[in-house]
């Protein structure tokens, strides 16, 4: 029977053997964990829900560690195929089939139909949702969600396999290392502390979740948050916009992108570690290389463009000088503080024809403004002096019952009941127009400073795709400058952002990208999908003193840098020629180093000069020699 071979390396392994003793008994133990919360699945009711959750996860952590003692302890350090080319599991056979099935299924159900799990909105719990409640109410002291279940089996999974990881590639310190750093950077930072900041009454936040991953980031919701949290949330939001500008670029200019990706990113942890045993089916065709290149590349343009216009709609809508009788005001209690570019009067009057219940100008100045206005004010309004009433602001503005005093001589204070429906017009020194245009100036000047220092190192199809897309983006902010406010690029913002979340944060690096790691390996999203791998990739591939280097004299062609590639890079193909990887897709996994018999690839942070250097061994096809001999003599 013959069997058409698509791995790519000449060692792709041995056929896999039996289990020994040590991996059977551990797959019973962790089977037998995972029996525990398929139970509580079916609304078996546990006595002691501690217990039980307890046991459950302790049972497939040890699973999963001793399964990898039993794998590895008794052979010698070095890297292992372990017969994944021979596995049905590991070969897209038939159990890779119903592995992928089953995954996809589970987040189908977790995204969308959550009741199943047991998530009950307006009550308790019960399911397999209401065996966490115990660990949540521990951490952040609230029930459980479908997103507490999920973090939890992420951060249990990437820590199990992490530690099996660690396991296989032992004889390699970087590996080690790197490995340590997921699982810390998603135990602490993407598990732990943003649940103990929920218990403290502060925003939910994760640190390592950087814009554009982080895609709601400046949501208006979400900026509302940071700033009612007072100092704490103001420390997160200032974080967030360092990440952006000064931390990502200064580390990705000194190491690459691995530093996130393959260091403390989420996604890439668990594709490293869980997704091990898939790397080596990731596509490396040409046709796999182009669609890659569009999609993601599409996908920045969006979220950048979303990012840009959400904002924009954000400052839009707290511009006092914007209300008029269609802001949908009714019955609220509006807070405003900034004269601006439209007289106080007219901007209580604006509100009154919006139907609010009251006006409260806040005053931040030392004298008292005058109100005037064309048409009688019929609103009930005030001025309250910032200095002297901060502490009954807050108080308003949380839903407190208060009295604010009138600074205003002879006029009534004025009392705000208790979670009373308010809408504060917070004016920033930042106006929708000097955004809109900074932005359109900032992307011009990164386009222009690309296409004039680093066209070079452009493809031809590159250049012209960088020209469209740069004709796109500007286009699409100037629809939005010159839209109605809300709307991007004439859609509802709410509505657009609510199908990006759906389509990007669920569909693809969820169902698609880890669904289907047993289909298409390990790192389908960071290749497609992930718009920060793809800014990442940008600023490597220009800006960065990171590459792979080769050494092709002692290359022997057995292909296991390219097999076991996750992100489809054809490593061979430039180790044969001595030439450096420089390549926007490379997450730095050092995987390709870590398989090479020989030696031949160094992961390297160095001088940007040289760094792309693509014929520095030439081959008989790569050139005619006497043609060449002729140019240098």
């Amino acid at each position: 029977m013959s069997r058409v071979e698509h791995n790519m390396s000449l060692t792709g392994g041995q056929p896999p053997k039996a289990l020994n003793t040590i991996q059977k008994i551990s797959t019973a133990v962790g089977v037998v964990g995972l029996g525990i919360l398929l139970l509580a699945l079916l609304n078996v009711n546990f006595p002691n829900k501690t217990i039980a959750l307890s046991l459950s996860l302790l049972m497939m952590l040890a699973g999963v560690v001793a399964f990898s003692y039993g794998a590895y302890s008794n052979k010698h350090e070095g890297i292992k195929n372990d017969g994944v080319m021979f596995k049905s599991i590991t070969s897209r056979g038939l159990w890779g089939w119903i592995l992928g099935i089953v995954m996809t299924g589970f987040y189908v159900v977790l995204y969308f139909y959550p009741q199943y799990l047991g998530l009950v909105s307006d009550g308790d719990n019960t399911g397999v949702i209401a065996l966490f409640d115990p660990l949540s109410k521990l951490l952040s002291g609230n029930p459980a969600s479908q997103w507490f279940l999920y973090g939890t089996l992420y951060t249990l999974a990437i820590f199990a396999f992490g530690i099996k990881f660690i396991w296989k590639y032992r004889n390699n310190t970087y590996e080690v290392v790197r490995t340590i750093s997921v699982m810390f950077f998603q135990t602490a930072f993407a598990f732990i502390i943003p649940e103990i900041l929920v218990r403290l009454n502060q925003p939910y936040y994760d640190f390592k979740n950087i814009w554009p991953l982080n895609y709601e980031l400046f949501a208006g919701y979400k900026i509302d948050e940071f700033l009612s949290a007072g100092n704490v949330g103001l420390i997160m939001l200032i974080f967030g916009l360092l990440s952006i500008f000064v931390i990502t670029p200064i580390l990705t200019y000194k190491y690459g992108k691995r530093w996130y990706c393959s260091w403390v990113c989420g996604c890439g942890g668990l594709a490293e570690t869980a997704g091990d045993p898939f790397r080596h089916l990731s596509d490396k065709s040409q046709s796999a290389w182009k669609i890659e290149r569009w999609v993601i590349h599409s996908v920045v343009v969006f979220v950048t463009v979303m990012t840009v216009a959400v904002v924009f709609s954000y400052l839009q809508g707290n511009e006092s000088s914007s209300i008029s009788e269609w802001s949908n005001l009714d019955n609220k209690v509006v807070f405003m503080s900034e004269e601006g570019d439209k007289p106080i009067g007219d901007k209580i009057l604006a509100a009154q024809q919006a139907n609010a219940k009251g006006v409260v100008f806040i005053n931040k100045s030392s004298s008292t403004p005058t109100i005037q206005s064309s048409v009688p004010l019929t609103i009930d309004y005030i001025v309250v002096n910032e200095a002297e009433q901060e502490e009954a602001l807050k108080k308003a503005k949380n839903g407190e019952n208060v009295v604010l005093q009138n600074a205003l001589a002879q006029s009534p204070d004025f009392e705000v009941a208790a979670n009373q429906d308010v809408k504060v017009y917070d004016d920033f020194l930042i106006s929708k127009e000097f955004f809109i245009w900074f932005i359109v100036i900032l992307l011009t000047l990164v386009f222009g400073w690309a296409m004039l220092f680093k066209r070079e190192e452009l493809a031809k199809d590159a250049q012209y795709g960088a020209i469209g897309y740069f004709v796109v983006v500007i286009s699409l902010l100037l629809i939005t400058y010159f839209s109605s406010p809300g709307k991007l690029f004439l859609f509802d913002a709410y509505q657009l952002r609510k199908a990006y979340g759906f389509l990007i944060g669920a569909i693809f690096s969820g169902v698609i990208g880890v669904g289907f790691y047993p289909i298409f390996g390990s790192r389908v999203w960071c290749r497609f999908g992930c718009p920060m791998a793809a800014i990442l990739g940008f600023q490597q591939r220009l800006l960065s003193k990171f590459r792979i280097t080769t050494n092709g004299g002692q290359c022997i062609s057995c292909g296991n840098c390219s097999t076991y590639c996750e992100m489809g890079i054809d490593v061979r193909a430039y180790a044969q020629k001595g030439e450096n990887i420089v390549r926007s897709s490379c997450v730095g996994c050092g995987i390709c180093s870590a398989v090479c018999p020989r030696g031949v690839l160094k992961l390297e942070n160095d001088s940007m000069n040289g760094r792309i250097n693509s014929n520095d061994i030439l081959l008989g096809n790569d050139v005619n020699l006497m043609d060449y001999l002729k140019q240098h003599n």
